[in-house]
């Protein structure tokens, strides 16, 4: 990953202090393990892969979906 956000590439890569870059690999540590990316992790093994946020009809809630179509066709 390069953490030096260059635009222009005639630049020379410049190295982060260590210091830095073990304060970033600490924060990225503990955010991954973190109750969020607990959860999201777990989400994604809960269910096979496009039903539980992607289902097959298309709709987030169908039950709303219907609603809306049946207000939009009035």
């Amino acid at each position: 990953m390069d953490l030096s956000f260059r635009f222009d590439r005639d630049v020379a890569v410049t190295a982060i202090p260590v210091p830095l870059a073990v304060l970033l690999a600490g924060a990225a540590v503990r955010q991954s393990a973190g109750p969020t990316a607990r959860l999201q992790a777990r989400l994604d093994h809960a269910a096979p892969v496009g039903t539980l946020l992607a289902p097959a009809h298309g709709a987030f809630n169908l039950a709303m979906e219907g609603a809306l179509t049946r207000w939009k066709g009035r």
